[in-house]
């Protein structure tokens, strides 16, 4: 059984310092896949995660919905990846986002499940599930070893 956090968030701020908490833990290159409805909270979630990667606050957090990737210079480079967009499998090749992989930095992948079976042994899943206007349940689950500990990280 993959080891789970579950939180309820208040406000897209919550969600936001959720993102940041994750981020300033990070020192390493990490895949962060995030699923749920549209207005969940998946970009809220990303620019927290910026902030704890010290991106630069010129920088703004917007979804990659139409460029596929965005790229954010931080203490480690942020990707900011939204698959929405991609219909088939096959489209991916034509992101380049399997040669981004391979560079070293924080990717965070909205709609991930054309790739989540090549996102590695490690890395961590977050589902956003809208409860009402302002409040989201966020399931963490964590893949591996290095997760595993971010997440008990998360825990305390």
């Amino acid at each position: 059984m993959k080891p789970s956090l579950y939180i309820i968030s208040g406000s897209f701020t919550e969600t936001q310092s959720l993102g940041e908490k994750i981020g300033r833990k990070l020192d390493s290159k990490y895949i962060i896949g995030l699923c749920g409805e549209l207005g969940s909270g998946k970009t809220s979630f990303v620019q927290g995660l910026a902030r704890g990667l010290d991106v630069p606050e010129n920088y703004y957090i917007t979804s990659p919905t139409y460029s596929i990737i965005h790229e954010y210079p931080g203490h480690i480079p942020l990707f900011h990846i939204d698959l929405y967009r991609i219909r088939e499998r096959d489209e991916i090749h034509e992101t380049g986002l399997y040669e981004i992989l391979d560079r070293f930095g924080i990717f965070a992948i909205e709609w991930p499940d054309f790739v989540i079976n090549d996102l590695g042994t490690d890395f961590m899943l977050i589902h956003f599930e809208i409860v009402d206007d302002d409040t989201r349940k966020i399931s963490i689950t964590a893949h591996g070893e290095k997760s595993a500990e971010l997440m008990s990280e998360l825990k305390k």
